[in-house]
């Protein structure tokens, strides 16, 4: 099998990992043949930075290569099924993925998970690496299964969280950089027929999406775990349920944007912590909570 050239599903939502990720898979002799988005509800697509609008998947694909826009999960099947995938590559997408969807690629469905599985399964990986105070963001490629990142793994490896990681378009390139070096040994199991080795038990954690426990900011807290709420909060895309990080400044109440553990030249205040100061580089007026009356 190996040596062989796959017609390859490409499922995501993300355009700049479609952008590289095509030319790759054409490097190692390989044809992508369609890439499936998801047709976004109007809130959710409006809240994702300009660059991750699926819309753009149409400005980067090859004229050859056709994007298709499904307006549900239970047209998945059907699509892929139309275009005869040996493998589909999944990669930054919204929605579960129906068992019968993952079976219909000869060689079976693969996905890209930014975390060190079986930690942080779940929708928002690298906000919870923040929020738990990881040293490292994972990079884990693993064969998709009945429910959402269990499946067994295929390749693993880690990028270092820096200081001033605070936004997917600077936190994005370092994550793909090493989730592509893996790419060509995920294949090579995937062309040997190795199902992949299963996770842990041990471990094993879920990345949901944020809620009031983690929404306000308390000041008494060290500045490094107020930093990492704030840039936390900012890799949830705005789909928590409830909005945050909401603090105090001033006399004002703000949404943290964005913040520094270093003296910035263009910050707006500096906030003693408990432990230190931190700087605040960008915020927002926040609304009042329900029930003030304002």
């Amino acid at each position: 099998m190996v040596g062989e050239r796959w017609r390859i599903a490409v499922i995501s939502t993300v355009p700049p990992v479609v952008e590289r990720l095509l030319p790759v898979l054409a490097d190692l002799g390989h044809e992508p043949v369609v890439i499936i988005s998801a047709r976004m509800h109007r809130p959710d697509s409006e809240k994702r930075p300009p660059a991750l609008q699926p819309s753009l998947l149409l400005e980067v694909a090859p004229p050859d290569v056709a994007v298709l826009y499904p307006t549900s999960k239970l047209q998945l099947e059907q699509l892929l099924r139309a275009y005869e995938p040996d493998l589909a590559l999944c990669w930054g997408y919204p929605w579960k993925i129906s068992i019968e969807a993952l079976r219909v690629a000869r060689l079976g469905s693969v996905n890209q998970h930014p975390a060190l599985l079986p930690r942080h399964r779940g929708p928002i990986p690298l906000a919870w690496a923040l929020r738990d105070g990881d040293p490292h963001f994972g990079v884990t490629w693993h064969r998709m299964d009945a429910e959402l990142d269990t499946g067994s793994i295929l390749a693993q490896s880690t990028v270092p969280i820096e200081d001033d990681d605070s936004t997917i378009e600077e936190i994005g390139p370092k994550l793909g950089q090493v989730a592509f070096s893996l790419l060509p040994r995920v294949l090579e199991r995937v062309a040997a027929g190795d199902p992949g080795d299963p996770q842990a038990a041990e471990g094993a954690s879920w990345a949901g999406h944020f809620g009031e426990d983690y929404a306000t900011v308390d000041w008494a807290q060290p500045a490094r775990a107020i930093h990492n709420q704030v840039r936390a909060w900012h890799l949830t895309f705005g789909l928590a349920p409830v909005p945050g990080p909401i603090a105090e400044l001033d006399g004002e109440r703000v949404r943290l944007l964005r913040t520094s553990l270093r003296e910035h030249p263009d910050a707006l205040a500096r906030v003693e912590t408990g432990d230190g100061p931190l700087w605040i580089l960008d915020h927002e007026q926040a609304a009042d909570p329900p029930g003030t009356g304002a």
